[in-house]
């Protein structure tokens, strides 16, 4: 079973679609033992840096995510879900992430004649080819939806980039823990690949 974490914001029900048109038997759960005792955990999100750690706070949630994210488990994290893996957040001064990665959250430059948030359709760079990433063509196009990006990431964590007038990294993948800034559930054929790569890691 696919626990998908619900801490009071994100993109849930999108996400829970996509893992029943795949068959998966997943729930949208806050109960930290449903969630430690899914075979896969799903960390969706919409919405700030700061509200989403809040949110979780408030359910008494941190403690179970950095748990789930950190025994074995495959671990996904989805746009926000990724950003809340590292320590901190341009967005939210002062806000602790889960910090489970080092990396920088910043925000995406409004200088550069790009609209920000970038929203829309982008092309990826892979870095790594296997876990998610198995199978998946190189430059294949993914849903983003985003004010903030990773930035300055390990060398050995960064899955993918892309090109937003910056250079974004905008997937991780590291032992059992990956996570994308891109919505694979928003992302046609090969975002349901993606999910299907992570549903056959054990």
């Amino acid at each position: 079973m696919v626990a998908i974490i619900d801490y009071g914001a994100g993109n849930l029900s999108s996400v829970k679609k996509a893992l029943d048109y795949l068959g998966a038997e997943s729930e949208i759960t806050q109960d930290r033992n449903k969630i430690l005792s899914a075979t896969h955990v799903i960390l969706p999100g919409v919405g700030s840096f700061g509200d989403a750690m809040n949110s979780m706070k408030e359910r008494d949630l941190v403690d179970t995510v950095r748990e789930a994210a950190t025994c074995g488990k495959p671990f996904l994290g989805i746009c926000l879900g990724l950003q809340l893996l590292f320590e901190s957040s341009d967005e939210s001064e002062g806000v602790k992430g889960l910090g489970l990665l080092k990396g920088k959250i910043v925000e995406i430059p409004k200088n550069n004649g790009l609209k920000v948030p970038h929203m829309g359709w982008n092309s990826i760079k892979l870095s790594q080819r296997d876990g998610i990433f198995t199978n998946i063509i190189d430059e294949s196009y993914f849903y983003f939806v985003h004010s903030f990006y990773l930035k300055d990431a390990d060398d050995d964590v960064v899955a993918a980039t892309t090109q937003y007038g910056v250079n974004i990294e905008c997937a991780v993948q590291k032992g059992n823990l990956c996570a994308t800034q891109f919505h694979p559930e928003k992302s046609g054929t090969a975002g349901l690949k993606i999910l299907k790569n992570f549903l056959r890691e054990v």
